[in-house]
């Protein structure tokens, strides 16, 4: 099935070239390195997802059992510190919820990270990626357990226009900082 998926990725993406032309063709060559073969995951996790857009666009992680929300929220705070990177906030979804209908609500947590200087220097490149910021790390809990969900940053890095050094090289250190959070939090690795 999956050289079969193949396949058709190659299709759509010569038809796509051939029908759009030159203004395709140039775009490609203002890409990062390896652009397309991000853009192949990616197109992977959506059918995979069977369409589900968010499945292609986020990581998730499977928090280890014995691992509490608790544990998450230090490590998490603690990546954060280590790596320069500001906690701006945390959004306590599941007691919002609860407080409202009184009646008790699955975890779902939304922590949100952010670099100031990297983030202005994103967004004077592109306007629109103010719409990513700031970062965030999700606990959503499901019946298997608690699972972590964040935006795939491997987008931003690898698939865009090329980003001019030293925001390059900042955007790589919010990506992996990100990484290591959802890695170390999944685990409970302080």
């Amino acid at each position: 099935m999956r050289k079969s998926w193949t396949w058709v990725k190659w299709a759509v993406l010569a038809s796509s070239v051939w029908l759009t032309g030159c203004g395709t063709i140039s775009t490609l060559g203002k890409l990062e390195s390896g652009a397309g073969a991000e853009a192949s995951r990616m197109w992977d996790r959506w059918v995979d997802g069977n369409g589900d857009i968010a499945v292609a666009t986020t990581w998730e992680r499977k928090v280890k059992s014995g691992v509490t929300a608790n544990d998450i929220e230090q490590v998490l705070k603690q990546v954060a510190s280590e790596r320069n990177m500001k906690d701006v906030g945390t959004l306590p979804l599941s007691k919002e919820l609860e407080a409202r209908t009184g009646q008790k609500q699955k975890l779902l947590t939304v922590y949100s990270f952010c670099t100031p200087t990297t983030a202005r220097r994103m967004v004077d490149f592109s306007p629109h990626m103010a719409a990513y910021l700031p970062c965030r790390i999700s606990v959503v809990e499901k019946d298997d357990g608690l699972w972590l969900y964040t935006l795939n940053m491997d987008m931003m890095v690898k698939m865009g226009r090329k980003l001019p050094s030293p925001l390059k090289e900042e955007a790589q250190a919010v990506r992996d900082t990100i990484w290591e959070m959802m890695e170390r939090g999944s685990k409970g690795e302080f």
